[in-house]
């Protein structure tokens, strides 16, 4: 097989992997040396692949927005519409009711599990940092109050979140991983949620016994905690089914293509409210009703219109990693690694993994990780079955999430959060996103195989 490898290799096939490694090299070195933003780090590396492959101006300008558009266009109303229903759940107090519920029915020791749980929940339709920023004085409240140690409850906490994000659509990385392998959405966030829960579980109650000995540190002073929080909340059980309906509505239409004929009433029914874009609208639709109402009508406009915003700088990384995706998949670069992959017999899972995990280490941001891996494996999956391709996208939001550190935002979020050193954010922090990464691809790569 070497052999065969060797002889069907061409100086072309050189020249374009040279350009893959430059390309990323840039976007490296213009994201943690010139601390360029990663929209302008993206769009320069892109040029320099195209022009050291060899691809005329006018293709390289064409691939690169061509991938901008298809990218914005397939995932960046399904993000806006996460980010108005995350927007809702926090405006309303529906997050603390959550919080408040769970954890008032919670025994002391079971609190880490019950702080995981908050986080899963919560985490479905926000952000990690909007996420953070919410459990911080939950995490610390509840610290001061049981007197347990912080990193006990911090850590499943963050878990929590941090799976999720990686892992379960509709949060940017799975979104555009799935888009990019041409991934059914509805099938990657039943795997997502399957693969999740086992993870959050090792990653959060469980690491955080070891944690909380390795760094065994109290609640910052009182001052750090935030007091205001509202008194007009819309109920639990309202909550809870506004989070979860567009979970329920993609899970089921996945659920009914795989048991249902076509022809099938009910599929077809599902098969449009199922779809994301429909889902996620009617969550919003809902939500403005069960949270919205908690608002006021000039409150509840402000909401939704204070969501899109902070949004702006994910949708143009987003969109300008598209756009270096397909100028990787035009020079074909896709298509060689594709053959060496092929040729050599290793598992497009693992190379998907490692892929990420490489780029993670270099950038420090999960989300070019995931642009980054996903477009160069895109290819590979273009034969696969869809569950495999499901799994892919799957793998490579767990290589996304590998050992966070100095070059990562989340690693100075936390530290400056929880107050603690740089080692300590290492011996936490950093070794449970590590373990969140190796674990999500122990479970991805058996099921690979079993189904």
């Amino acid at each position: 097989m070497t052999m065969v490898t060797a002889a069907g290799w061409t100086g072309h096939d050189t020249r374009l992997i040279g350009a893959a490694v430059l390309g990323i090299a840039l976007i490296v070195v213009l994201i943690t040396k010139a601390k360029l933003h990663p929209f302008l780090a993206l769009v320069l590396g892109a040029g320099l692949l195209g022009l050291v492959a060899g691809m005329p101006v006018d293709k390289l300008i064409d691939s690169f927005t061509k991938g901008v558009g298809s990218t914005v266009a397939g995932v960046g109303v399904l993000i806006a519409l996460g980010s108005m229903l995350g927007k809702l759940l926090a405006d309303s107090g529906g997050a603390d009711q959550i919080v408040d519920t769970i954890l008032g029915k919670t025994p002391a020791r079971r609190l880490p599990w019950a702080m995981a749980l908050v986080a899963a929940l919560i985490g479905l339709p926000m952000f990690f940092e909007i996420g953070l920023v919410m459990l911080i004085p939950v995490v610390l409240l509840t610290a001061r109050r049981s007197g347990q140690p912080l990193m006990l409850l911090a850590i499943p906490a963050l878990a929590g979140l941090s799976v999720l994000h990686g892992l379960v659509p509709p949060h940017p990385g799975p979104l555009v991983a799935v888009d990019a392998l041409k991934a059914d959405l509805g099938l990657t966030l039943a795997l997502g949620v399957l693969v999740a829960i086992p993870t959050v579980i090792i990653a959060g109650p469980l690491f955080a016994r070891l944690a909380a000995r390795w760094v065994p540190v109290v609640a910052p002073p009182e001052e750090a905690e935030e007091t205001e929080r509202r008194t007009d909340r819309p109920s639990f059980a309202a909550t809870l089914a506004t989070v979860l309906l567009p979970v329920v509505l993609m899970l089921g239409k996945a659920l009914t293509d795989i048991l249902l004929p076509k022809e099938n009433g009910l599929r077809r029914a599902m098969d449009f409210i199922g779809n994301p874009l429909v889902a996620l609208l009617l969550a919003v639709l809902v939500g403005m009703f069960t949270l919205g109402k908690h608002l006021g009508r000039d409150n509840l406009s402000t909401s939704i219109a204070e969501a899109l915003p902070p949004i702006a700088g994910i949708l143009l990384i987003v969109g300008a990693g598209g756009g270096f995706k397909q100028t990787l998949v035009d020079a074909g670069v896709g298509d060689v690694i594709t053959s060496l992959a092929k040729d050599s017999n290793f598992s497009p899972l693992l190379l998907g993994w490692l892929i990420a995990v490489a780029i993670r280490l270099a950038t420090g941001s999960a989300t070019v990780a995931t642009i980054s891996a996903a477009g160069i494996i895109a290819p590979l999956a273009a034969g696969l079955e869809p569950t495999q391709s499901a799994l892919l996208a799957l793998a490579v939001g767990a290589g996304s999430l590998f050992f966070s550190h100095v070059n990562d935002a989340g690693f100075w979020l936390v530290k400056e959060y929880f107050g603690l050193s740089v080692g300590q954010t290492i011996k936490t922090w950093s070794l449970m996103e590590t373990i969140i990464s190796v674990v999500g691809i122990a479970l991805i790569y058996p099921l690979s195989l079993l189904l």
